[in-house]
């Protein structure tokens, strides 16, 4: 059976999406834009040179390759006869359909001892189907309980990592930032519990669709909206991130950036197709002639015909 027109258009919609939040995270998971964030959440790179922050994280970032299920998040294998258990970044079609972090890294603390595990998350839109801050939650947990046996094990909770989930929220009605984590209310006397208050963290960022002038509040998040934006040019972005905040533009960061903006082009022009279409077949089945139609959508009137003629097939 032949895939009709609408199909066609919600089948292309979708890939260009996942294509579009491929190349997002790839270029969130680039290293100097990681740096940038970084020292706008994390207490100990605050007020530092994003440049001299990038040698702080270790190896390259894990990017949509690591599942959040307990019991994926890990993998163990045999390392000069010994067991080593590390983030599970294993071929992604054996897990297909699994739900991964967007980004997750670890990062060396200026101390040159002591680590934490940072992920990072991009979202389109605030969720409707849940709350966001539930899933943020959810995803700080597995960061804890999956480095039993890979940062710690048996029951040295003491080297448990402080861990950061740090979620880039786009098209939300104003720029935000908030840090989310525990506190102790004493509700009978007061005693100094050992332990560390600071092991878990949630950041949520949430970015304007108007992007903000280049001042120091909003300075993570102009760079942030114009990296992400679905309405600047490609070049528009490149002077923005290498001009203002001196991002080198390697050659895969480039093309990158115009890969992306090409996709989110393609996804503007097919929905507003889809949008046409449905604007016909209401005012056709209003009574409208074809002729009537095409005047007021400025199309050819034969296509008006064609296009009612195929809907009217889908219905049979």
């Amino acid at each position: 059976m032949p895939v009709n027109t609408e199909t066609k258009n919600a089948i292309l919609i979708t890939d260009k999406d996942a294509q579009y939040d491929e190349r997002a995270k790839r270029l969130l998971g680039q290293k100097s834009i990681l740096a940038h964030i970084l020292v706008k959440t994390v207490d100990e790179f605050m007020g530092m040179n994003p440049k001299d922050v990038i040698s702080y994280i270790e190896g390259e970032p894990f990017i949509n390759t690591v599942p959040v299920e307990p019991g994926l998040t890990n993998t163990v294998v045999e390392k000069d006869s010994q067991r080593v258990v590390g983030f599970n970044s294993e071929n992604q079609e054996i897990h297909e359909g699994t739900i991964r972090f967007d980004i997750i890294f670890y990062v060396r603390m200026r101390d040159g001892l002591s680590q934490i595990i940072v992920n990072v998350e991009a979202q389109k839109d605030e969720p409707e189907k849940y709350e966001i801050l539930n899933r943020a939650i959810f995803y700080v947990s597995r960061m804890i309980s999956s480095q039993k046996e890979k940062d710690f094990s048996n029951s040295n909770y003491n080297d448990i990592k402080r861990v950061y989930s740090i979620w880039v929220c786009m098209n939300m009605p104003e720029n935000s930032l908030e840090h989310i984590h525990l506190v102790k209310d004493s509700i009978v006397n007061f005693h100094e519990w050992k332990g560390k208050m600071d092991l878990v963290n949630i950041v949520m960022i949430g970015l304007a669709k108007e992007l903000p002038k280049h001042e120091e509040k909003y300075e993570l998040h102009r760079l942030l909206g114009a990296l992400l934006s679905q309405d600047l040019t490609a070049n528009e972005k490149l002077d923005i991130i290498g001009n203002e905040y001196a991002i080198p533009m390697e050659k895969d960061f480039r093309e990158d950036v115009s890969i992306m903006c090409n996709l989110s082009q393609k996804i503007k022009e097919t929905g507003i197709e889809m949008g046409k279409r449905e604007m016909i077949m209401k005012m056709y089945n209003k009574g409208y002639t074809a002729a009537q139609i095409a005047d007021v959508a400025e199309m050819d009137e034969k296509k008006i015909k064609d296009i009612i003629k195929n809907a009217e097939l889908l219905t049979v």
